[in-house]
């Protein structure tokens, strides 16, 4: 239903080699909160004041591309296949494209299209009036997997301003892992049911943020940057977004959707947020099949000045709905058991499908 397993060990292989080692010291898709901010190499200088007056992409809603059905069931199987021992502890999973809207049930819950335009992975179901309850107990899913997680993830449409046409992306690759900031394996915790949470801003028009855009294939790992790289074709896009992984440990969410939530600081969760998490990244992975075509690319939320590099308003939206016993399992058996589970393998022999 996703991308077969060989072709995710292929791509994982990619950026981790272009990117750094297993160590993840200098890794593009695994940054802690201490080198989130990335300096643009293609502009330099000062940035400029973007004009902000109706620079909103065009965008073709009828040419939003089907998505998948997604699993009505849990798909979840022992195979005897295991990770490996690392200093971080990683559990990762293959998401397929479900479906866009003009909805955010976090930020704009009950009001449909209120939005900007996203693509949205996992739970299929998930729309402006989803709640806690709803993503937990309904919809299928496009994870690996199928309803053992039913989270919703989502992120602003990559649109291609030629036609206004919705790029349908080739997968979502989602990271739980421990994380570069500091956070030990042994300490991250349990994600509590109902909590949600927003990386990125959608109205930055700085390079800057907890995101990246860096080429796959055809020899372009060197193009990486805050903005949305020129890959070649054949080579592939990946949008990487990280989010907070230290919680308050009372609110599921918050007004501005992300103070019950923090980055670590130097090297530990604050006080005011004691409760480490999983470090939840995603990478959002598109394929280029025209020279050229990423220069024609930007995102639903770009709403600055035209004449700087789209990509700057991304950010990312996660919804937990995952059952409590599958992250049990990887939480213990991957993450603060220091092993590197791969994709889809949850530590304990088992793995999802």
């Amino acid at each position: 239903m996703n991308m077969s397993r060989s072709r995710e060990n292929l791509t994982v292989a990619a950026i981790v080699s272009a990117c750094g080692g297993s160590d993840g010291s200098s890794t593009v898709a695994d940054t802690g909160a201490t080198s989130n901010t990335v300096v643009d190499s293609t502009n330099t200088g000062s940035a400029a004041t973007p004009d902000v007056t109706n620079l909103a992409v065009s965008v073709n809603t009828s040419l939003i591309p089907t998505g998948e059905a997604g699993a009505a069931q849990d798909q979840v199987q022992w195979t005897g296949k295991m990770g490996f021992a690392n200093d971080i502890g990683a559990f990762r999973v293959n998401c397929g494209y479900s479906h866009m809207a003009k909805d955010d049930p976090i930020v704009y819950p009950n009001q449909p299209g209120k939005s900007h335009l996203h693509t949205f992975f996992g739970n299929t179901a998930t729309n402006a009036g989803s709640t806690a309850s709803s993503i937990a107990n309904s919809g299928n899913s496009t994870c690996h997997g199928g309803t053992a997680n039913r989270s919703a993830y989502w992120v602003p449409s990559m649109i291609d301003t030629k036609d206004g046409a919705p790029i349908k992306p080739s997968t979502g690759l989602m990271y739980y892992k421990t994380g570069y900031g500091g956070i030990q394996p042994w300490q991250v915790q349990m994600m509590p049911a109902g909590l949600r949470m927003i990386a990125g801003d959608a109205k930055n028009a700085r390079p800057e943020g907890p995101f990246k855009f860096v080429c796959i294939g055809m020899g372009s790992e060197s193009l990486v940057g805050p903005s949305i790289q020129n890959c070649p074709a054949g080579a592939q896009l990946w949008q990487l977004i990280i989010f907070p992984q230290c919680w308050d440990g009372v609110n599921l969410d918050s007004p501005d959707h992300k103070s019950h939530m923090s980055y670590p600081v130097h090297g530990a969760c604050p006080s005011t947020h004691p409760v480490p998490l999983p470090e939840v990244s995603y990478n959002i992975i598109y394929d280029v099949t025209e020279a050229n075509a990423p220069l024609r690319w930007r995102l639903s939320s770009d709403t600055y000045d035209r004449s700087l590099p789209g990509g700057y308003s991304s950010h990312g939206d996660w919804f937990n709905g995952w059952k409590a016993d599958v992250m049990k399992t990887f939480i213990e058996k991957c993450d603060q058991a220091s092993v590197d589970c791969h994709a889809d393998l949850l530590g304990d022999g088992r793995s999802l499908l």
